[in-house]
């Protein structure tokens, strides 16, 4: 079991108990973890081939033409799991620029579906590099919008180091768990604001031996590794 066995597993929990709704996952983890859901506990999830094509176990099952998806989107029926540049601790994400945005440092992605995706249905973040320039006390420029802001639902962030939430009385993110070897200490020193921590901290659930077999499938060249930073 590596460190990216455990963060692909904590990807594919994002979605447990979500049913028929449209995985769009953003990386190689969070894919190999949406279709590893599919596989085992969420056989309901529904993926795309990134076209038009529905797909189980890599087997047509559907058709949503790119069209259809802003449906799918205005409907809520969607859980996204997308990159972060920045986020700050009520969940607001940034992916367009780092800087004043009328002069920025960096030009990054743009906005793209961050706006729509945060105010119609769950959203999750992937961050293969926890560190203090990640975790910021205030984004650069908001775009996905977090708790304070009107999200719908900010389900999990899953780094390299931990999986953090909103389970807090002012939305505010939290420690949930910790990966294996890793300690909370490590993750607020990664983190640039202050983090609440549960008394209790558990670990990560580890991957059972049928999901490593799976994840042997699923990624036979074990590129998930180097998603890994």
């Amino acid at each position: 079991m590596s460190r990216a066995d455990v963060c692909v597993v904590a990807c594919a929990e994002a979605w447990r108990g979500d049913g028929a709704v449209l995985a769009s996952p953003t990386g190689l983890i969070p894919r190999l973890g949406a279709r590893l859901a599919q596989l085992t506990f969420a056989p309901d999830l529904l993926l795309t081939d990134g076209e038009a094509t529905l797909l189980h176990d890599d087997e047509a099952e559907g058709w949503l033409p790119y069209r259809a998806v802003f449906g799918v989107v205005a409907a809520g029926t969607r859980h996204v799991m997308m990159g972060a540049s920045q986020l700050d601790r009520f969940g607001n994400q940034n992916i367009s620029c780092i800087g004043d945005w009328a002069r920025p440092a960096r030009q990054l992605l743009g906005v793209r579906g961050a706006p729509g995706n945060t105010v119609n249905h769950a959203t999750s973040y992937w961050v293969p590099r926890h560190a203090p320039r990640v975790f910021v006390p205030r984004v650069d420029m908001v775009s996905g919008v977090g708790f304070d802001r009107g999200a719908v639902e900010i389900r999990v962030v899953v780094t390299n180091l931990a999986v953090l939430d909103f389970a807090t009385t002012d939305r505010s993110m939290r420690l949930r768990s910790v990966h294996p070897g890793v300690s909370v200490a490590d993750v607020l020193a990664a983190t640039g604001f202050p983090l609440q921590v549960p008394a209790d901290v558990p670990a990560t659930r580890a991957p059972s031996a049928a999901e490593l077999a799976l994840l042997g499938r699923l990624d036979p060249d074990g590129l998930r590794e180097k998603e890994i930073r």
